[in-house]
């Protein structure tokens, strides 16, 4: 797999580079370009001689369903990483790996015995989240949704699932507007945290400011309420401090009108470079005919993913959950 993921990046790299170089444009626009050639095996025929055969031989060097798709999402997230260097809010614009794969496993236990579902991202970016969440649920049918108003996040979202072979619908839009989709059964989602600075559409929302700018993770909360079914489950990736900021007693108020609270698992503080920016995972089940608070809710302090023997005891505990306390 390291093999495959080190070539492939290579080639996306060394493809984008030459893009990059020739047509004057930022890297991240020509890996979405160059993405899109590995995708379409094919050559636009109006390029500059010289320029066109560069590409032709690096599309003659490759063919993209050799490689697996683990290997193709990775290779994609390092070319991401890559041209997202720098950028200053770098931590909103691709989910770890380690926390897509810890979320996969918990939708997997939550729907345990299910043979499909609606999925849903309100906050998709470049879909890494989404994809490494598909990539293991191999057995289920997946109806799967993303939303995103950057742009370039959507075409890159677009490519990666291309690269995938997966069918993922996206809306490309202000996510917190309306959007034409049918309620879901899971929401998962890395959410942007800041505040969100259209106060009109806001003004809409329970999760509202009474002055200023209201906070957009608060906003994104509510937004994803109203698009999963009763009884559906939430999975937020959020920021540690949720339930410290000025606004706790509206989103507390709000949380226990609309859903129940199931678990708050405390991502490693050594992901994070500051304290501050330090996150949790969050999981929420919106209330419906059926559905009752769990008898004790699921909370842990999740231990650096590379100490193996510490995650399998959290594991064991999370399973002791299911048993006993759901």
């Amino acid at each position: 797999m390291e093999q495959q993921i080190n070539e492939l990046f290579n080639w996306l790299d060394e493809t984008s580079t030459i893009i990059e170089q020739e047509e004057n444009t930022p890297y991240i626009e020509a890996l979405i370009a160059s993405s899109n050639l590995l995708f379409e095996q094919q050559v636009p025929e109006d390029l500059e001689p010289t320029y066109q055969k560069q590409l032709t031989d690096k599309v003659n060097q490759i063919q993209f369903n050799q490689y697996d798709r683990e290997a193709r999402r990775k290779a994609m997230q390092l070319a991401i990483l890559k041209g997202m260097k720098g950028a200053t809010q770098q931590h909103h614009y691709i989910t770890p790996d380690t926390i897509g794969v810890f979320v996969g496993y918990l939708i997997n236990k939550f729907l345990e015995g299910e043979q499909s579902y609606r999925l849903f991202d309100p906050a998709c970016g470049s879909s890494n989240l989404l994809l490494t969440i598909l990539n293991q649920q191999e057995h289920l049918t997946v109806d799967t949704y993303g939303s995103e108003v950057d742009p370039t996040l959507i075409r890159l979202a677009f490519n990666n699932t291309n690269l995938q072979e997966r069918q993922i619908e996206y809306f490309h839009q202000d996510s917190l507007k309306p959007i034409l989709l049918e309620p879901v059964d899971v929401v998962a989602s890395d959410l942007p945290v800041g505040y969100y600075p259209d106060d009109q559409t806001a003004s809409s929302y329970e999760l509202k400011a009474e002055e200023g700018h209201s906070f957009a993770h608060h906003l994104f909360i509510e937004q994803s309420v109203k698009y999963i079914k009763e009884g559906g489950y939430l999975f937020f990736v959020v920021p540690s401090f949720l339930f410290e900021s000025e606004q706790k007693e509206q989103l507390q108020a709000f949380l226990k009108d609309q859903v129940h609270i199931v678990g708050v698992l405390e991502l490693p503080k050594t992901m994070f470079k500051d304290e501050k920016f330090s996150r949790s995972i969050l999981v929420l089940q919106k209330k419906g005919e059926g559905t009752r608070d769990p008898k004790k809710v699921m909370l842990a302090q999740l231990p650096s993913f590379k100490d193996v023997h510490a995650t399998n005891n959290v594991i064991k505990q999370i399973d002791q959950w299911f048993k006993n306390d759901r």
